[in-house]
């Protein structure tokens, strides 16, 4: 049998899956600091999600491409509490955000096209490219007192193939909000490359309180990029998975905003049409998860809230390990001492029972960064810091102490 290459990934399970797959099977415990699925780390869910999928239109079979209109006023909606006001016919419901940016690389794109992806960002990115023939670039982050894009960087790394840029807003995992100068700059460099701006904003709601007090004007976030730029096409990408804690519900959309944009939605529509992948009941009970996201929104900040706040008291008392500045999201990135790759570290928490992220998941440098998530159960959250700051004092030189020096990835 003959595979494309575009299928030729290593599939080889890897030292860090097989000594975690080991540990688990073996009983021993593990306190998780990846947590990312809301549905398991011990939110309360309110009794009426389940029953909003037995709406009884669900059974009638009626395919629109673009999705159900109650679904998109739905959307609608939501972006109307962020101050954006737009008509259902810019909205497109999709399975999932993956399948949004297919989506959108189908609809920008043709093969060996270029997308400029922020980085240190969601490794996710590399595979969807590569299923869609599409070549993925790093547009830098830099970090100086708290993240922001490296504009120089960016303009370096456009070529005559590149056809979008991709902000994630808030990203994934320096919680770096999108500042409005910034996103001025990003609608200069479209407008004069002729791009597209593709916009990730899943985390949009979860702004964290250093984000929100007493910071610069100048440095306030940008609202919903959903309301547009001057003269570029914009699509917004998002959905339940974090909106409403509801990543197995599987629903997600895009929403088209800019020049050529009855073009672009007439075009999505066509390809979401070749797949019809929404399903009705998910559709029919997309308004009510929506419209009832509140509760489980409130679980979750509080629980990142809490979370940070033992981050930051674990780690006052070992100065070699930092936390940089979080606005957003529920990630946070630990610079560590680089004394040794950072493979071997998260190996070696992980015999002591903790499971943490080596900062390259991400595109961070290969030795001197961790990621953890904020959204565990708060006791195993608490526990696995204390053993991760065990470890480096007792065996990486916990009087080592470092400023957290600018970094360009």
């Amino acid at each position: 049998m003959r595979f494309s290459e575009r299928t030729n990934w290593n599939t080889e399970e890897s030292e860090l899956a097989r000594t975690y797959r080991l540990r688990r099977a073996a009983g021993l415990p593990i306190a998780d600091l990846t947590a990312s699925n809301p549905t398991r780390c011990g939110f309360a869910y309110p009794d009426f999600l389940l029953e909003a999928l037995a709406d009884p239109r669900a059974l009638d079979y009626d395919p629109q491409p673009r999705g159900l209109l109650a679904g998109r006023e739905a959307v609608c909606r939501y972006y109307a509490d962020h101050a954006v006001a737009l008509d259902p016919s810019q909205v497109v419901l999709t399975t999932s955000t993956s399948e949004a940016y297919s989506f959108l690389f189908r609809l920008l794109c043709d093969a060996g096209s270029e997308i400029l992806v922020p980085q240190p960002g969601y490794p996710l990115f590399d595979f969807l490219a590569t299923l869609d023939d599409v070549r993925i670039k790093a547009a830098p982050l830099v970090y100086h007192d708290g993240w922001q894009i490296d504009f120089e960087g960016l303009r370096r790394a456009i070529t005559p193939e590149t056809r979008a840029l991709v902000v994630v807003h808030p990203n994934n995992p320096t919680g770096h909000f999108t500042k409005p100068w910034e996103a001025e700059e990003l609608a200069r460099i479209c407008r004069a490359n002729g791009l597209s701006l593709i916009v990730d904003e899943v985390f949009l709601d979860y702004r964290e309180q250093e984000s929100k007090d007493a910071r610069k004007q100048e440095n306030r976030e940008q609202g919903s990029f959903a309301a547009g730029l001057d003269g570029v096409p914009v699509f917004v990408v998002s959905g339940l998975s974090k909106i409403a804690g509801l990543p197995q519900m599987k629903a997600a959309w895009i929403v088209a905003t800019g020049p050529e944009n009855a073009q672009a939605l007439e075009r999505l529509e066509v390809i979401a049409d070749t797949f019809l992948s929404m399903n009705a009941p998910v559709q029919w009970a997309l308004p009510r998860w929506l419209d009832g996201r509140a509760p489980i929104q409130e679980q979750i900040r509080r629980r990142v809230t809490v979370n940070l706040a033992e981050l930051d008291r674990q780690l006052a008392t070992a100065p070699a390990l930092q936390r940089l500045v979080v606005e957003g999201g529920w990630y946070a990135v630990l610079r560590v001492p680089a004394l040794e790759p950072d493979e071997q570290t998260v190996l070696a928490l992980l015999c002591r029972g903790v499971w943490a992220m080596p900062g390259y998941f991400f595109g961070l440098p290969e030795s001197g960064w961790l990621v953890v998530s904020l959204l565990g159960e708060e006791p195993e959250f608490r526990n696995g810091l204390i053993t991760l700051v065990d470890y480096y004092q007792t065996n990486q030189g916990g009087n080592i102490t470092s400023k957290v020096p600018q970094v360009s990835l």
